[in-house]
């Protein structure tokens, strides 16, 4: 006999199991991606209330300025700082018995969208370079707080990517060098922001522009 109502409802429940599927393969799919990435990444809308709240003013003086001045990579429970974010931003991780030395992996470099399996081929990019902190206001910070950014794991400050990305970058702010992957613009923008709010740093007027420009292709 048929029954309509156990009709309608058989095509209620698969409806319910096909959305809950799709979501899973959904999560399923970002799940790598997320894991490469560093944490306390802000959304579209709060890193354009962070950016709308940071000072614009022009770059103080380099005089003074050396890598020196923000001590990395520092050692913490065996792991150095270098170590600790291959380690985190990789996938199928092996490291050396008995230390945390990567040897072997899969890393993915958002910012050029390319594939690395040796820690060699891979550099841990300051998302705010430690030369354009300093000019953005690290110049009056203490050496501790200077090597507290330097090292910060709890922010989107550190993240593993090519190290041909990272030297074409050098010191350079979003007015003058982006990811060549244009998909990361919106992110990298994110992570940026929040860095610079984080530690009260100042931007200039064309990095605050290019900053805008790029949470607009989120």
């Amino acid at each position: 006999m048929h029954h309509p109502q156990l009709t309608s409802r058989t095509r209620r429940l698969t409806a319910l199991l096909t959305a809950l599927v799709a979501a899973l393969l959904l999560t399923l799919a970002t799940a790598g991606q997320a894991g490469a990435l560093p944490p306390d990444i802000p959304d579209e809308a709060e890193a354009r209330a962070e950016l709308a709240a940071l000072t614009v003013a022009p770059d103080h003086s380099m005089a003074g300025y050396s890598r020196a001045e923000f001590p990395h990579w520092i050692t913490v429970n065996g792991c150095t700082t270098r170590q600790t974010v291959l380690i985190r931003d990789g996938e199928n991780v092996e490291v050396t018995p008995g230390t945390c030395t990567p040897v072997a992996g899969t890393w993915f470099s958002p910012y050029d969208d390319t594939t690395w399996t040796k820690p060699s081929q891979l550099d841990i990019d300051h998302v705010v370079p430690l030369a354009e902190a300093w000019r953005s206001g690290a110049d009056e910070w203490t050496r501790d707080v200077r090597r507290q950014f330097a090292n910060d794991l709890t922010t989107s400050q550190l993240i593993a990517v090519s190290a041909a990305s990272n030297r074409s970058k050098g010191d350079q702010d979003p007015a003058d060098w982006q990811p060549p992957a244009a998909g990361f613009h919106c992110v990298y923008a994110e992570m940026w922001i929040h860095v610079k709010h984080v530690y009260e740093l100042t931007l200039e007027q064309d990095e605050f522009d290019a900053l805008g420009e790029m949470l607009n292709s989120c």
